[in-house]
């Protein structure tokens, strides 16, 4: 057992020396960083962005916050001439005072995306991995959910069930459907047990999960990703409308 444990420490402080050495290649390497939430992402989804990111020469780097601040952290340390490696440090060592943005974005489970190109690519890429996903009770809902009218596949035995949620229903060919649109959920909701059941019951999964991103670095600044969801349809829509109105 003792022999076991010793194996999974050097696995881990090797897994760790692996992120410490990536993270600092990556930030001298590429100019742009993507900050992306990675709540709920599962190891499947992520396995498979890093695999089609490669391939457009893009990095991602995740790990904990901790050990990636003291990463980039030791890259800002100007070389001390005590340091035994003071001579490669100081060839290689030069002020990247973006890299206090990047550390500063390290908050909660962000992952770090680099590349040197087109960040609508990276945004497609991770648009691609999208799963589908249930209420969960206590989970905070990120949008409202609404069940339509309609044949619910439920006998009329389980009547009570909408009753007791104050859903209107009637019986047709033998099942139960649901008579009007009901919002189940509000955005913003912490999901009770009734939310949830009533999704599960009728087989609706009414969330998706994927990698989005919340900011990104470029030109040495931090901006919102909502800057991505502008097409170069927008923009031209909106530069023939300010044409317009000028004439």
């Amino acid at each position: 057992l003792q022999q076991i444990e010793m194996g999974a420490t050097k696995k881990t402080k090797a897994r760790k020396n692996e992120l410490w050495a990536e993270l600092q290649d990556a930030v001298a390497k590429y100019e742009k960083c993507l900050f992306v939430n990675t709540d709920n992402v599962t190891s499947k989804q992520i396995c498979i962005m890093r695999r089609m990111l490669r391939e457009i020469d893009a990095k991602m780097i995740m790990g904990k916050n901790t050990h990636m601040k003291a990463a980039i952290a030791d890259l800002q340390l100007e070389p001390d001439p005590k340091q035994d490696d003071y001579e490669e440090r100081k060839a290689n060592w030069k002020p990247r005072p973006h890299l206090t943005l990047i550390s500063n974005q390290l908050v909660g489970n962000t992952g770090l995306i680099f590349t040197n190109g087109d960040l609508s690519q990276i945004k497609e890429i991770l648009d691609t991995e999208v799963r589908a996903a249930p209420a969960k009770v206590g989970a905070i809902a990120p949008k409202e959910v609404v069940v339509p009218p309609g044949p619910t596949g439920m006998d009329p035995k389980q009547t009570g069930f909408f009753q007791a949620l104050n859903i209107a229903t009637k019986i047709v060919k033998a099942q139960i459907e649901i008579t009007n649109p009901v919002t189940d959920i509000q955005e913003g909701d912490k999901i009770s047990q009734s939310q949830a059941a009533l999704l599960d019951r009728l087989k609706i999964c009414p969330f998706e999960y994927k990698m989005a991103i919340k900011k990104f670095l470029e030109g040495g600044k931090i901006v919102d990703a909502k800057v991505l969801e502008i097409s170069s349809e927008d923009i031209l829509a909106t530069f023939n409308g300010c044409a317009a109105n000028h004439t």
